[in-house]
């Protein structure tokens, strides 16, 4: 049995653990796919924005390919594709690298998954990936929290050994529910409250409610680190680490947010039983089993 390194929704009280794993797993900086400055900063805050990685052009043909498949009935019925929850609006569709064509392409893509070859020091494959879409007037919040500690208890991921790319569809403003993250809350693992129901994704998708911090935690953490924003032209690439604390607020303004969202784990990291003691997540939701490390590389989007 794998050792739980990072135990959460246990006790009745939240407490804080001192990150024991790496944020980066290579130290040689002088050959990081972005700058040596770049990459420190990722360390140190625990997320980076990379201004216009991917063309208009190409985030033309990406937009093109949502608007396509976001209208298939087929899509919208099957258990990959998340409403939210009061207008019945599509939020997210899973498993986008599994079920498209295009959106494997740019799952391989060296410019997002080259670097997340070098954080996570080696061989990588898809952990999650998905459509991310906050529509004007109806995208919904998404409360503060850490992916890792989600991954860990409902799909069993032991280490922080996970890092995430948003490629930005839509220019990201102040104003229409960007990405909020606490700078340095990767540094520590905050053990929630609140015992895990089977197939709470089905919910928590929609709206999280468990394996979200504490209030206390949560100001503590503002008061030392601050709140910072995501913004960005259309082509930008947020990465951030697997603990880093975040959320996004509801999107009131007519102008949409939307994002392709892909999660790199190390194939040395595979996980094994969820820690919170239930069946693990669907396969949509959570890769599982065998996988095959990612084959990289320059790709065109013709």
């Amino acid at each position: 049995m794998t050792a739980d390194l990072y135990p959460s929704r246990q006790h009745d009280q939240p407490s804080w653990h001192e990150r024991i794993d790496p944020v980066l797993y290579r130290n040689d900086l002088e050959n990081a796919p972005v700058s040596t400055e770049q990459m420190a900063s990722f360390e140190r805050d625990g997320y980076l924005v990379l201004p216009e990685v991917f063309s208009s052009e190409e985030v033309a043909v990406f937009t093109r390919e949502l608007l396509r498949i976001s209208t298939l009935q087929d899509v919208l019925d099957s258990p990959a594709a998340i409403r939210e929850p009061d207008s019945g609006a599509l939020r997210s569709l899973f498993a986008i690298h599994r079920s498209n064509a295009l959106f494997e392409r740019v799952a391989r893509d060296e410019r997002i998954a080259g670097i997340a070859q070098y954080i996570l020091g080696g061989d990588v494959y898809v952990h999650q990936s998905r459509l991310n879409l906050k529509p004007g007037f109806k995208g919904k919040e998404f409360y503060w929290h850490s992916d890792f500690e989600t991954w860990h208890i409902e799909d069993g991921i032991p280490r922080m050994r996970t890092v995430s790319f948003s490629i930005l569809l839509t220019d990201n403003h102040p104003y229409n529910g960007p990405l909020m993250l606490i700078p340095g809350s990767h540094k520590q693992y905050i053990s929630c409250v609140g015992k895990t129901p089977e197939n709470h994704y089905q919910k928590s998708l929609r709206k999280q409610e468990l394996g979200v911090p504490d209030e206390y935690s949560l100001e503590e953490l503002y008061q030392h680190n601050g709140v910072d924003i995501a913004t960005g032209p259309a082509g930008s690439v947020v990465l951030f680490d697997c603990n880093t604390l975040h959320g996004s607020n509801s999107n009131i303004t007519p102008t949409p947010r939307s994002n392709l969202f892909f999660v790199y784990n190390h194939v040395d990291n595979l996980p094994v039983e969820p820690f919170g003691k239930i069946p693990p997540r669907p396969e949509f939701v959570a890769e599982r089993g065998k996988v095959q490390p990612l084959q990289t590389g320059p790709q065109r989007y013709d």
